[in-house]
């Protein structure tokens, strides 16, 4: 390799940001592991894949908007009451499935729970034909473990801090 393709190379390699991303890394993966053990312990259903990308946020754009607690915990909550209101209501047809999908995105907006990851939660709640306890478990306990674990995490690891409100997002 070239003198200066080396130089580029090693430079592009220090002014990645490699601990951070390890950091987020790894609290993502403890998380999902403990979800993990704790789905397969059958102590309760705790895991579904949406939350694999709520941790995507939640440790690697902690500062975001969209990774904030209200925003995780009422996201998933509300998206998940409107898949499961609109499959009762109509079933699990391709139709209800994205009219699911549409509502929880347009409850997300005005609820100020906007929280991508959870739009997933009536496609899940579709396949699954959950009912009602599945707002409970996975949902709110899932999430608010997320909730925690990223907390903790962060407090202790990276610095990084929330405003844990979860009755009203902080602005």
């Amino acid at each position: 390799m070239p003198a200066s393709s080396q130089s580029r190379a090693v430079a592009w390699l220090f002014a990645r940001p490699w601990r951070l991303s390890a950091f987020a890394g790894f609290g993502a993966f403890l998380t999902i592991l403990l979800l993990t053990i704790a789905n397969a312990a059958d102590v309760a259903p705790l895991l579904i894949a949406p939350f694999g990308a709520s941790c995507a946020l939640v440790f690697g754009a902690p500062a975001s908007p969209l990774a904030q607690p209200y925003n995780v915990v009422g996201g998933h909550l509300v998206t998940a009451a409107c898949g499961l209101l609109v499959t009762t209501c109509i079933g699990s047809s391709p139709i209800a499935i994205a009219l699911g999908v549409g509502i929880a995105i347009s409850a997300m907006l005005p609820t100020d729970t906007l929280h991508p990851p959870a739009g997933a939660n009536p496609i899940v709640i579709a396949f699954a034909h959950s009912g009602r306890p599945f707002l409970v478990a996975p949902i709110l306990t899932g999430a608010a473990f997320i909730v925690i674990c990223s907390s903790l995490f962060h407090r202790h690891v990276t610095g990084h801090s929330y405003k844990l409100n979860l009755l009203r997002r902080g602005q």
